[in-house]
């Protein structure tokens, strides 16, 4: 059994009514610690865990312990998808919390020139998305596509890859991927 230990994180922070920079504050940790955790791109030690976690404040077995309830909604509203992007690429998520859910859902609009950088993001679980507007550049490994409106893409996550509007005008794709990766 695996622990999803960004997630818990995250959803703990939040209910605490935390930043990530107020969190990396009071843990004596940098703010990029605490977002590679909660992205799950690193794992802490114990005792790096205990400080972060001393910041809430929360032990580790409550922590471990914990189980929030599931969320039971079912239907958001425009202005309810939650932004959790940055600069020139918007990531519009479906709820707030993705603790213990399997499957994250985003709206992403990618202003003109936008680019997930050049080094391929390369993560465990599979993605999939359908461009709305605009046209976006999709590499997978060496493949590399330009799609246009209701054209899609659907891989392994593993494989090295990544995204960059191409064209004047802002690219918009509904994607989904497994495991939530943010």
């Amino acid at each position: 059994m695996s622990v999803d230990i960004g997630n818990r994180l995250r959803h703990l922070r939040i209910l605490n009514n935390l930043s990530q920079r107020e969190l990396a504050k009071r843990a004596g940790v940098t703010n990029s610690t605490i977002s590679l955790i909660e992205s799950n791109s690193s794992n802490p030690s114990v005792g790096a865990l205990k400080r972060i976690l001393d910041g809430i404040p929360i032990g580790l077995a409550e922590f471990f312990a914990f189980e929030p309830e599931r969320p039971k909604k079912a239907f958001y509203q425009a202005d309810e998808l939650v932004e959790i992007g940055k600069g020139p690429i918007s990531y519009r998520q479906i709820g707030d919390s993705l603790f213990g859910r399997s499957l994250q859902i985003l709206k992403e609009c990618y202003q003109p020139g936008a680019d997930t950088g050049k080094v391929p993001l390369v993560h465990d679980g599979e993605e999939g998305g359908i461009v709305l507007s605009g046209r976006l550049e999709v590499t997978v490994d060496d493949e590399r596509r330009i799609l246009g409106p209701g054209d899609a893409y659907y891989f392994e996550s593993r494989r090295p890859h990544r995204f960059r509007c191409v064209g004047p005008v802002a690219c918009e794709i509904i994607s989904a991927c497994t495991p939530p990766t943010f």
